[in-house]
């Protein structure tokens, strides 16, 4: 009996899916043959969605199935979203006294137009090299020596099913391109084994950044193989930082960049976010920028008196209107945010995607941040 409320979670969410787009482009608008080839191939659709996210996401790990539920999964989210919004549009006609048939099949001709527009465009967006999203962040405390710092910024790479290995090498050039001094994988690096997405992720190993290359685990590290990642990274000469940080110098000054486990690694022994742990031994006096792969994870940072968090994991909600119910989890779904007197937030929406290969009015992005000494207030004359 323990099963069965995820068994119907996992045939109830699709059921719903499917069920009001039916209604709203079949039952409302087709007759006869039309109307029993469309009910079969909603049936058709609702049958293969959980079973391709059984059989690509259990313990068969099947990268064909698990396309075609993940694909679905986005398509249907999107035509769901819109035939909402069209049974509202369809009620308001009513209203106007726009009378059946019409009614009906203005709405669902409408809803059929937008829904594959967008999702093409959605596709598109996915697979496309992420655009640079540059941004100029103020640290205060920051040395003369450290102003115009540029640390660039990829997380949520989620390299999965789809084989994105020539995906995965025109981002680093993309990356090289913006001349990073400081290079940050903030977590969420791939979707199964080493042995299996090694080849995507190999390309990471030609970043070029003269004071380093960072990363720290995500939450979907720890889904699968988070030890074989963490030292796959390192193979590629990207420094892990797991509750540890590292002190960065130029032109005689200092920062301390510092990383944390994902909260998920309390799974697993040895792991798990320590930020006190992260900072121990390090100079009180010198600003912090934390790389946390979880927005909410910046009520530590606050404490701890950092002054940036780098985080990522929303993908900015991915698919509209999804962000909505991600504010429901996280304080911040994408861009840059102040909490408390003296920490800052910058949460990207990720390089990747994860599971369905659409993006809709959430991009992807490669962040350059430049860090920036504060201005000083002019003295005023005696």
């Amino acid at each position: 009996m323990k099963y069965v409320p995820r068994a119907v979670l996992f045939l109830g969410i699709p059921a719903l899916l499917f069920a009001l787009p039916w209604w709203l482009l079949v039952y409302t608008t087709l007759s006869g043959p039309g109307f029993w080839l469309g009910s079969a191939a909603f049936l058709l659709g609702y049958l293969a969605l959980p079973a391709g996210m059984l059989l690509g996401h259990g313990p068969r790990q099947s990268d064909a199935a698990s396309l075609v539920g993940d694909t679905l999964l986005g398509v249907m989210w999107v035509l769901f979203t819109w035939s909402v919004i069209g049974a509202v549009v369809r009620a308001g006609l009513g209203v106007a006294g726009v009378d059946d048939p019409a009614r009906s099949r203005i709405v669902a001709l409408g809803v059929l137009a937008i829904w594959i527009g967008l999702s093409a465009w959605a596709i598109y967006e996915a697979r496309r090299v992420p655009r640079v999203r540059t941004l100029e962040v103020e640290i205060p405390g920051l040395g003369a020596g450290l102003d115009g710092l540029r640390m660039v910024v990829v997380t949520d790479t989620h390299y999965a099913a789809t084989d994105r290995l020539r995906w995965s090498e025109r981002v680093v050039e993309e990356v090289n391109a913006q001349r990073p001094d400081i290079a940050c994988h903030a977590g969420d690096l791939a979707d199964g084994s080493v042995a299996a997405r090694r080849a995507q992720v190999d390309p990471l190993g030609k970043v070029e950044a003269e004071y380093g290359r960072f990363y720290i685990t995500g939450n979907h590290e720890y889904f699968g193989d988070a030890p074989g990642w963490i030292d796959h990274m390192s193979g590629l000469g990207w420094q892990p930082l797991r509750n540890a940080h590292e002190i960065i110098t130029r032109n005689g000054d200092s920062l301390v960049l510092a990383g944390i486990d994902d909260p998920t690694g309390v799974s697993l022994p040895g792991h798990g976010p320590d930020i006190k742990t992260a900072l121990t031994g390090a100079d009180p006096a010198l600003p912090v920028i934390l790389l946390a792969h979880q927005p909410k994870q910046v009520t530590d940072a606050v404490s701890a008196g950092v002054a940036l968090q780098i985080s990522g994991h929303t993908h900015g909600g991915q698919i509209w209107p999804f962000r909505y119910l991600v504010r429901l989890d996280q304080p911040v779904v994408s861009g840059l945010s102040r909490h408390g007197t003296h920490t800052q937030l910058y949460t990207s929406r990720g390089t990747g995607f994860w599971g369905p290969q659409l993006r809709l009015f959430a991009p992807s992005e490669i962040t350059v941040l430049i860090l920036r000494t504060p201005i000083q207030p002019a003295a005023l004359p005696s």
